[in-house]
């Protein structure tokens, strides 16, 4: 994992200087913008992390629920914009490319923190696609379930087994997989940003109709009350909403990978911090809206998933849009969060055995109408593996709240504060006891601490749902 970042992760090819066709690496023509990027980042972003706002914020209350939302927002524009420096060395313009994001700890730290940014970037992307696996089983099933009660008209409990359509997913990923890298998943990202917006504004539109339907506004100003839980319940309910909110806003672990796609002139750094300050304040914006209108809503009985909070009944064709749009956004975002762990391991394969034509052979295949389909079959088995993996671990531990807590408190300090602080430490050659330095690390200590204590919540939330757990038997 250490080796020279050419031999390992890039393809050698033959220098251009920039020429209309090759960048000035000698990879063809980067083509991405502001835009492309910003819907990547959107797409990476608002995922089901915004169903769990609602209930965070109603462990926090009206005082730090907003407040922590804010902090988050602000922690991960800073530490983006510090990580988006990295991702050419020495020069900003003309400087060596780092192509992902080991790649840019390679150059700036070296050593063993190679190695552990590998193991825990990957480790966190493996995660995700757990999680988004579980959370996409639930809006399917919210789907079916809405449309039996309205045909029952509630007489039927209308109980399930979510196994089903976690396999489905899984299915639908086993296709998906098989696009070859980040370049050509910009339509995807596209459409499941639309979608995400899709499912946000319909969770916001329902939470205004529910606050409207109440004549009040519930919640309080410090959260769930003492009695409704107990004082334990209440410290680890508030530790685990912090991880949640960590997890709604992580996306560190792919930002290099997204500037990787961007094109120059202007440099790469000014593009991605523009994309962003585009992306970080429409998903802020979208994130005060949703988990203080689902508060607002519910009050202390906010659900870990806003949307189904709103009961089976009308409109029940609209819950059914806002999951359809969520399956459909997991689709996209499970792909953007995998590409960089597919892309790794492929790499790995292609520099340990170049001579393998398993690995490195396509094989095209005529498609009437279409340019011919390349198929690689080292692709085809592994990619299809790994979704089977993440699929029978997703129907093992069906979590939604405390997987995504959990993720986010284990990502959050080394992923998006740790590592991004200490490669602009490095690159910046800032002086060590300098006041920016004491600064930067004073912060990073800061954010340890909070994402120690979202672990521990998420971790005690995991092991009650374990007491009365079956193991492939969850029911909804």
């Amino acid at each position: 994992m250490v080796q020279n970042q050419q031999e390992a992760f890039a393809v050698d090819m033959p220098q251009s200087g920039g020429s209309k066709c090759f960048d000035d690496d000698g990879r063809i023509k980067r083509t991405g913008s502001v835009w492309t990027a910003s819907a990547h980042i959107i797409t990476a972003v608002i995922g089901s992390g915004v169903l769990s706002l609602a209930w965070a914020t109603a462990q926090l209350g009206w005082l730090a629920g907003p407040v922590v939302m804010l902090l988050f927002s602000i922690v991960t524009y800073f530490t983006s914009t510090l990580l988006a420096a990295c991702y050419r060395s020495g020069d900003p313009i003309s400087g060596k490319r780092n192509y992902t994001y080991m790649d840019a700890v390679r150059s700036n730290l070296g050593g063993v923190k190679v190695k552990l940014c590998g193991i825990v970037q990957y480790l966190n992307l493996f995660g995700v696609a757990i999680g988004y696996t579980i959370a996409s089983a639930i809006s399917m099933m919210a789907i079916k379930r809405s449309n039996c009660f309205h045909k029952s008209g509630g007489k039927d409990p209308c109980h399930m087994n979510s196994n089903p359509y976690m396999i489905a997913f899984g299915l639908v990923q086993i296709i998906f997989s098989q696009i070859p890298d980040f370049d050509q998943l910009w339509w995807l990202s596209v459409l499941a940003a639309v979608m995400s917006f899709t499912y946000s504004s319909a969770g916001l539109a329902l939470g205004i109709a529910q606050v409207v339907a109440n004549g009040k506004v519930k919640g309080s100003l410090t959260g769930i009350s003492i009695g409704a839980v107990t004082e334990t319940q209440k410290i680890w309910r508030s530790f685990q909403a912090l991880g949640d909110i960590a997890f709604a806003y992580s996306y560190s672990i792919i930002l290099i990978e997204i500037q990787d796609t961007v094109k120059s002139p202007p440099s790469e750094e000014k593009t991605m911090k523009k994309a962003t300050l585009v992306s970080v304040g429409v998903t802020t914006m979208f994130y005060m809206l949703c988990g203080c209108m689902g508060y607002a809503a519910f009050g202390d009985m906010s659900p870990g998933n806003l949307l189904t909070g709103f009961g089976f009944y009308n409109p029940y064709w609209l819950l059914d849009i806002a999951n359809a749009a969520i399956v459909v956004h997991l689709v996209g975002a499970y792909q953007v969060y995998c590409q960089p762990l597919f892309a790794f391991i492929e790499r790995q394969a292609s520099t340990r055995f170049p001579d393998s034509d398993f690995i490195a052979k396509d094989i095209k295949i005529p498609v009437p109408g279409f340019k011919p389909l390349r198929l690689n079959f080292f692709r085809l088995i592994w990619r299809t593996v790994f979704v089977i993996i993440t699929t029978l671990i997703s129907m093992l531990l069906p979590f939604f709240n405390d997987v995504v807590g959990l993720l986010g408190a284990l990502g959050f300090w080394p992923l998006t504060v740790y590592f991004p602080v200490e490669m602009y430490i490095e690159q910046k050659k800032i002086p060590r006891w300098s006041t920016q330095w004491v600064c930067l690390q004073v912060f990073s200590s800061a954010c340890l601490v909070v994402s120690i204590a979202a672990a521990a919540g998420s971790i005690a939330g995991v092991v009650l749902d374990l007491k009365s757990y079956k193991p492939f038997q969850s029911n909804y």
